[in-house]
Formats: structure tokens, sequence, C-alpha cells
């Protein structure tokens, strides 16, 4: 079967004001199609292409190289968005607050406080020059707050993307994720974002990650 673009799990409009529903309208039925789009051309009539996506950019060297780069930005633009609307829901809905139990507990460990983990994964955001992603990630059983460019996704590996580990909490620092709204602000964008995260998503990732 070919990679398909997923529904959003809320309308348009929930995550608003901290998102607007034009933004969420072309980032998921214009951006995000078109990754879908270009990785089933990309991978048409290869075996790749009955696979699950998120297994696919773990062995991105085993892709042809000729379809390697358009698999790396498209493929892993599906399986980074796909990813990106679960892991929010509307302010006071399932988004937004702190998280709870083992991943609470985690975030404490690594660094420190909640409080600290928002400053780290803000600045990995902010940090990052152009367009690409700020990651929470479980490597080798320790969380991690690392950026990649692009469409890369720590899944890909150190080689590729530049760090590694399974991926607990991503968000997008593509212009267009928040220009319509934000422009330039790409700080206010991610400090709006926090009302929208949905910490039971992520908890989900965790264990289902190996956390403890």
């Amino acid at each position: 079967m070919p990679f398909t673009l997923p529904q959003l799990p809320y309308a348009p409009e929930a995550l608003e004001p901290h998102i607007d529903a034009a933004t969420m309208q072309i980032h998921h039925g214009k951006h995000h199609k078109a990754y879908v789009d270009n990785a089933n051309k990309a991978l048409e009539g290869n075996a790749f292409a009955a696979q699950d996506p998120a297994d696919v950019i773990r062995k991105l060297a085993e892709v042809p190289e000729d379809k390697r780069g358009a698999v790396r930005n498209n493929l892993g633009g599906h399986v980074n968005h796909s990813m990106f609307w679960a892991l929010m829901a509307p302010a006071g809905k399932g988004g937004g607050g702190a998280p709870t139990g083992a991943l609470a507990n985690a975030i404490n460990t690594a660094f420190g406080s909640f409080e600290s983990f928002k400053e780290k994964f803000q600045g990995a955001g902010l940090g990052r020059f152009g367009s690409g992603w700020a990651w929470l990630v479980l490597n080798a059983g320790k969380l991690e707050v690392v950026s990649t460019p692009n469409q890369d996704n720590p899944l890909m590996g150190r080689s590729i993307a530049g760090c590694e580990g399974t991926p607990i909490l991503g968000c997008d620092v593509w212009e267009h994720a928040y220009y319509l709204k934000y422009q330039n602000r790409r700080a206010d964008y991610l400090s709006a974002w926090w009302n929208v995260v949905n910490w039971g998503a992520a908890s989900e990732r965790y264990a289902k990650a190996g956390g403890k």
C-alpha cells in the first residue's frame, strides 16, 4: 500500500489561538500531502513502499542511492509530521500543562526540572538555523534534547541526522509551521506551542520506547 496522509486528530481551528487554522490547513493539506506524494513517487515499485515509514528511514542507507535523497526529505517529512500532529491537542483538552508519571520523573532527572527542560528545548529550536526540528529523544536509556536540519529525524542515526535516539517529542521550526501568525518570531511560536503539547501522547511514546 502507498503511504497515506493521516487525518488531523482535531479540527484545523482547534489549536487556536496558539496555532491558527490557516496554518494548520496549509501545513497539513499542502506541505504534508506533498511529502506523502513525493515519497510514494520515489519508492513506487520498490519493496520499501510496503514497509512502515519509520522503519524505512531507520535503514536509509539501504535505500537505492538514486532514491535516497528524495526518501530522506519526503518520507522523513511524512514521519515527522505524522508524529507532530499526534503530539498536539487543544489547550485544556489534552494540550498544555506538564508531563506526569514516568516521563516527568525522567525529565527531572535528565534536566533538573521541567522548566530547565523547556529552556533547553526552546534553545534547540531557536538555535536551528533555517529549517528543521527540535526533539526530545530517548537515547541509550537517557533523555536528550537535540535538533536536526530539514526533515531529518533522529531515527536516521548520527551519521545522517547528526544525532540518534527515539523521538518522544518533536517541534517543527520550519517557517511554514508558524509564519502566517508569528512571521519571523520563532521564539513566540515556541513559547505558545507548549500550550498545545499533548503530554499524554508523549508519555505513551516514552513508555513504548522503553522509558522507565
